[in-house]
């Protein structure tokens, strides 16, 4: 099911009259500025604050106003910022983290090992939105050194150094996120929320001077931000696949790839009630070879075609291309093996052309987010799909508040994809609980070891290793050969019209969420007129 959008001309003039009201203007007739469009779910309701979501959460992002200890590099290893040495202990629970002494916050302070510390453990005592249950505690031990104490070894710890922007513990308060004080190589100069959000170069920044002095961030819906580009009053502005087919005088399409992945999950247990009265499991999923033929009958370049007109790519993980992936996941779209798994694990096709196994029907519903087109039509062409494996196969929008307790039995059309193998983690690893993994009924032992082994290395390369055994390690994993709890489908792509003559600096795999990322480097682009 392709997506169409009639664009309507309207939606320039909606975005003229929008971006007047905004003091917005066309950054190309300054050499120093630009103007990004950015949907209305980037705006952070909370501020610029780190505890509260600001360049981390589900959408991770470089934090720009302030500085992070380390940075992911356009492979997605670990390169520093303020951090200038950094080591583990081997068993793990003590991260030491040396930082420069040149960097100041904009009010004129000094940044010290004090407010690492204490931007540390003021997030693990009021952090809404990421975990940090594994830091026992931050300790500065003198101006230029800081050490972090585990609870437990967390060997992927320099991915969440990357994200945790760091804030002065003399100028932190409840309004830190509307008016923050930072390091980073830029200042918040304006915020009117609900319409734009202004930054300035910061003059007394560490590293090298940002090329880019001012950078408007406009937030607008799909139809607005295309009326921009129209208008001609964006030099940047995100928009959808199906708006790819067009073309705009003095624009062209630039187009990221990512880890934002779209899959579903298949429980992996027989459907049951729970002694609270939860049911989870499903009759039909929960045999293996019925899972393997259902990654092996979806035909994910027929998918990427039909839903994102092409701008996709076959996903086959929760970490395409990421250095802990495991390249063997990768699958061939093959229907017929894919009948004859069905026929092994004893579903055989009706008269109807629908599978049956001891008088039970072969259906499955896929359900999906409401309001979310994209997921929408990827569970349609799926369930389209499934059909020709003789499965029943039909879609259901829902709301979050029921959708997770719906995929503890049935499948669920999820977003993922994120800078860290905790992704993994979070997705497969067994909750002690409970007794299965947190989203979709699953368990695997071996998984579980191989993924805690990864997290107690004292060296973070070699643990990536270790999480691409957990994916298979020639006798048990995650992958087609093995337990293969979700079906990954697409990886995709981030679309922006670009204005001719704006160089946008090269794009590391963005993650999961549409918004922030396209700016991480917004510091490196330039005007070539």
């Amino acid at each position: 099911m392709r997506i169409k959008r009639l664009i309507k001309s309207a939606a320039a003039a909606l975005a003229a009259i929008v971006l007047t009201g905004c003091g917005g203007e066309q950054a190309s007739l300054n050499p120093e500025s630009v103007v990004v469009v950015m949907p209305p779910s980037s705006e952070p309701e909370a501020g610029f604050d780190p505890a509260y979501g600001w360049g981390a959460g589900e959408h991770v992002h470089e934090p720009l106003i302030q500085s992070t200890l380390t940075v992911t590099t356009y492979d997605l290893s670990i390169d520093y910022d303020l951090a200038t040495e950094m080591a583990c202990s081997e068993d793990g629970l003590l991260w030491t983290v040396d930082i420069r002494n040149d960097a100041k916050f904009t009010d004129g302070e000094a940044l010290t090992a004090k407010d690492v510390a204490f931007t540390y453990n003021t997030l693990r005592d009021t952090s809404s939105v990421n975990d940090f249950t594994m830091l026992k505690e931050a300790v500065a031990v003198d101006g230029d050194t800081v050490e972090f104490h585990m609870n437990r070894p967390y060997s992927i710890w320099p991915y969440t150094m990357a994200i945790v922007g760091i804030v002065p513990e003399h100028a932190y308060g409840l309004d830190y996120g509307q008016n923050p004080v930072g390091s980073g190589r830029y200042i918040l100069k304006q915020w009117d929320k609900g319409q734009q959000v202004v930054l300035e170069a910061n003059p007394d920044y560490y590293g090298p001077a940002p090329g880019m002095k001012k950078v408007t961030i406009l937030f607008m819906d799909e139809d607005a931000a295309y009326g921009a580009v129209l208008s001609g009053q964006a030099d940047l502005a995100y928009t959808a696949a199906s708006y790819g087919e067009e073309t705009v005088d003095g624009y062209n399409l630039l187009d990221c790839e990512t880890v934002d992945n779209r899959g579903f999950n298949l429980p992996a247990v027989p459907r049951q009630t729970m002694e609270d009265g939860t049911v989870i499991g499903n009759d039909l999923t929960c045999d293996v070879r019925v899972r393997r033929a259902v990654n092996l009958a979806v035909d994910r370049e027929k998918l990427i075609e039909n839903v994102l007109d092409g701008y996709g790519t076959p996903a086959y993980s929760v970490c395409d291309k990421m250095p802990w992936y495991y390249e063997g996941s990768q699958v061939s779209n093959d229907l017929e093996q894919a009948r004859a798994l069905m026929e092994e694990a004893g579903w055989l096709e009706g008269d109807d052309g629908i599978r049956e196994k001891d008088g039970l029907k072969a259906e499955l519903e896929i359900a999906y987010p409401s309001g979310d087109s994209v997921r929408q039509a990827m569970a349609a062409e799926t369930a389209n799909q499934l059909k020709d494996l003789g499965i029943d196969t039909s879609v259901k929008g829902v709301g979050w508040e029921e959708a997770y307790t719906m995929a503890y039995r049935q499948p669920l059309m999820w977003g993922w994809g994120a800078h860290t193998p905790m992704e993994l983690y979070n997705i497969y690893h067994t909750e002690p609980e409970s007794g299965r993994a947190r989203y979709s009924p699953y368990a695997n032992q071996k998984v579980d070891q191989y993924m805690d082994e990864a997290l107690a290395s004292p060296d973070l390369e070699a643990s990536y290793q270790l999480w691409k055994k957990a994916q298979w390690d020639g006798s048990a994993g995650i992958t087609q050969d093995g337990d293969i709890p979700w079906i990954w489908l697409a990886n995709v792509d981030h679309l922006y019209w670009v204005r001719s003559g704006l160089s946008v600096a090269d794009q590391k795999l963005h993650p999961h969420g549409h918004g922030w990322s396209i700016v991480n480097n917004v510091d490196l682009w330039s005007w070539n007129n």
